[in-house]
C-alpha cells in the first residue's frame, strides 16, 4: 500500500510593488550621490561613500513608504501629483532629518555630528532629496486604473445602480469627468450624476476598461478606433464619441493592446 502524499502547506506571499518601486529608486539615488560625491563627500573614498549612501537612502525609502499610506488617504495622486510631492516631503524630510543626524554621527563617529546645533544644517540636503524623490516615485507610480470584468454569475459592477433611471440596462461606453460630476456615455445617450471619477474607477469593478486620461475611464468593448495628432491619441469609441488618451497613459494602454 502506497502512503498518502504529506499536505503541502502553500505561502502566498503579496509584492508591495510601490515599495520596490520607492526602494529602487532610493538605491540608485544613493549610487548617484555616492559617485558624485554630493553634500561635501567628495574627500572620501568612493567605498566610503557607497556605504554611507545605501543604508541612508534604505532607511529613507522605508520611512517615505509608510508616509505615502498616509498622504494617499488624503489626496488624489492622480489629480494632484504636485500636491502629493509637496506633502510628502513635508511629512517625510522633519523625522528623516533627525535619523540622517542621528546616524550621520555614528557612522562617522564623529561627536560634533550629534550636537543639537548641528541638527537644522541636515534640514535643507534631506529636504531637497526627498523632493526629487519624492517627485520621482509619484509620477512613475501614475498608471491607468483598470477595471476587469466580473467572471460568470458574479454581481454586475456596482457603478451600474447609480444610472439614472432612463438609462438603466444600456451599455456603457464611457466615464468622462466634469467639474464635481460626471457625465455617464451609454449606447442609450448620456447623463450627468454627482460623483467623483476616483470613486467610481472603485465601482466600475466587473467592467473591463480603463482611466485613458485624468477625467475619463473608457469600456474596453467600446473602442473602435484611434486617430493620433500633435503627438497624442484619440480613441473612437461606438455613438462618435472621442476619448482622449493623455501621455502618462498611452504607453500601458498601447502595452495592453488598446490600440
Amino acid at each position: 500500500m502506497s502512503e498518502a502524499a504529506p499536505a503541502r502547506n502553500v505561502v502566498r506571499v503579496t509584492v508591495d510593488r510601490g515599495l520596490i518601486r520607492g526602494v529602487t529608486v532610493a538605491l540608485a539615488g544613493g549610487v548617484v550621490l555616492a559617485f558624485t560625491g554630493a553634500f561635501g563627500m567628495d574627500e572620501v573614498s568612493l567605498g566610503f561613500r557607497l556605504a554611507y549612501w545605501a543604508p541612508m537612502m534604505l532607511m529613507g525609502a522605508l520611512w517615505g513608504h509608510l508616509c505615502s499610506r498616509l498622504v494617499e488617504r488624503r489626496i488624489d495622486l492622480e489629480r494632484q501629483p504636485w500636491l502629493a510631492t509637496l506633502a510628502l516631503t513635508l511629512v517625510i524630510s522633519g523625522p528623516l532629518s533627525v535619523m540622517v543626524w542621528a546616524l550621520t554621527g555614528w557612522f562617522f563617529d564623529d561627536d560634533r555630528f550629534v550636537t543639537l546645533g548641528r541638527l537644522p544644517d541636515f534640514l535643507g540636503p534631506v529636504t531637497l532629496v526627498t523632493g526629487v524623490l519624492s517627485a520621482l516615485n509619484v509620477f512613475l507610480s501614475r498608471t491607468p486604473v483598470q477595471t476587469h470584468a466580473a467572471p460568470a454569475g458574479a454581481a454586475p459592477a456596482r457603478f451600474l445602480d447609480r444610472l439614472p433611471f432612463k438609462l438603466r440596462g444600456a451599455a456603457l461606453r464611457a466615464v468622462e469627468a466634469e467639474d464635481h460630476y460626471l457625465r455617464v456615455h451609454t449606447d442609450r445617450g448620456s447623463d450627468l450624476i454627482l460623483m467623483r471619477l476616483s470613486d467610481a474607477l472603485v465601482e466600475l469593478e466587473g467592467l473591463e476598461g480603463a482611466q485613458t486620461h485624468r477625467s475619463w475611464w473608457v469600456a474596453k468593448d467600446a473602442v473602435r478606433g484611434v486617430t493620433r495628432g500633435d503627438g497624442r491619441a484619440t480613441l473612437r469609441l461606438d455613438g462618435g464619441i472621442e476619448a482622449p488618451v493623455s501621455r502618462r497613459y498611452s504607453r500601458a494602454l498601447r502595452e495592453a493592446g488598446w490600440y
